[in-house]
């Protein structure tokens, strides 16, 4: 230990770890039982979602911006939000002769055709009805119950996070053609880690799986820095709703930050080659002083932060596009 650290109790995030080949660890099969995660899938796929839907991250919807555009499990959604900030949420389409409002113009808070400048405030119109929306400070939500088919909730389940302004946060997004539950089950499999994602996971064990009665997933898991540079950490995985995943840091270096998965539909239940948007949210955060350096430099880091994620995500939804059409087959053996 260096003498800063023994005057102060400082320690450093970094570990230095002996070098090992990436064949030499401990083979995770038998542990990745099928049994085990569908029965995770199951239990995440029984609760409650209330019909909401993540579409993307909240600053993509500004005041005095443009519309915000997607399309949920086959149905066209606008976003905007009004001069005061208030966001509001309807059908895609304008109800004069169909126009693709993502492509419009916000004056004045007020959402205004293209086509022949049909005004809309937010209110219902002409059988344009609005659709209820939330934003929780890093994600926006829409409720969409044609699509969900649940008992509506009055808000969306979200997860627990860093308190605000305390974290640095970053959303990134990516679509495979697969379901959501493929992407749900891709991250209830956290054995994976380290074999799939060499260059980011090593030293991965799963401490505890989850059970009937405590449907947490224990992880402790070291995240590359470099070569042999690893910042050791333990994590917890749980599924708080049918379509999001959620990694908590517990233990180590930025206890508390979190990363959200949620996998949001974007064609209908019977498409015969679906679509699934990965909306993901990291929300870093960190006890030491030095992290309201990281906090005043968020909009240097946050891409960096969807680097990273993009570039897990890229062999993920390959993942997940293979157990899709391994299942659309009838060949998946789970």
């Amino acid at each position: 230990m260096s003498d800063r650290a023994e005057r102060t109790g400082w320690t450093p995030p970094l570990r230095r770890r002996r070098r090992s080949h990436w064949a030499t660890q401990t083979p995770t099969w038998q542990q990745a039982r099928p049994a085990l995660i569908a029965d995770a899938l199951k239990r995440a796929s029984a609760r409650r979602s209330g019909n909401w839907f993540v579409v993307g991250a909240s600053r993509d919807v500004r005041a005095g911006g443009r519309p915000y555009g997607r399309t949920v499990g086959g149905a066209e959604v606008v976003l905007w939000r009004s001069d005061t900030g208030a966001l509001h949420a309807g059908p895609g389409a304008c109800p004069h002769l169909g126009a693709p409002l993502r492509d419009s113009r916000v004056v004045c808070g007020t959402l205004v055709c293209h086509w022949h400048g049909l005004a809309l405030d937010g209110g219902s119109f002409a059988g344009w009805d609005p659709y209820p929306a939330h934003d929780d400070g890093v994600l926006v939500w829409v409720r969409l119950d044609a699509v969900g088919g649940e008992e509506p909730l009055e808000r969306p389940v979200v997860p627990a996070r860093p308190a605000a302004g305390s974290g640095v946060d970053a959303v990134f997004t990516a679509v495979g053609w697969c379901e959501p539950q493929d992407v749900v089950a891709n991250r209830l499999d956290p054995w994976h880690g380290s074999w799939f994602h060499p260059y980011s996971f090593v030293d991965l064990t799963v401490a505890r799986p989850p059970t009937d009665e405590d449907d947490t997933f224990v992880v402790d898991v070291s995240f590359r820095v470099t070569g042999r540079l690893v910042v050791p950490v333990r994590a917890e995985f749980t599924a708080p709703g049918p379509r999001t995943v959620v990694m908590r840091i517990t233990e180590g270096e930025g206890a508390t930050s979190v990363v959200e998965t949620h996998a949001t539909p974007l064609t209908r239940g019977a498409d015969e080659r679906p679509r699934t948007a990965v909306v993901e949210a990291v929300v870093a955060a960190s006890g030491r002083r030095g992290f309201a350096l990281a906090r005043a430099a968020a909009p240097v880091l946050r891409p960096l932060m969807r680097r990273t994620a993009g570039r897990l995500w890229r062999d993920d939804l390959r993942y997940a596009e293979r157990r899709w059409a391994l299942r659309r087959t009838g060949r998946f053996p789970g």
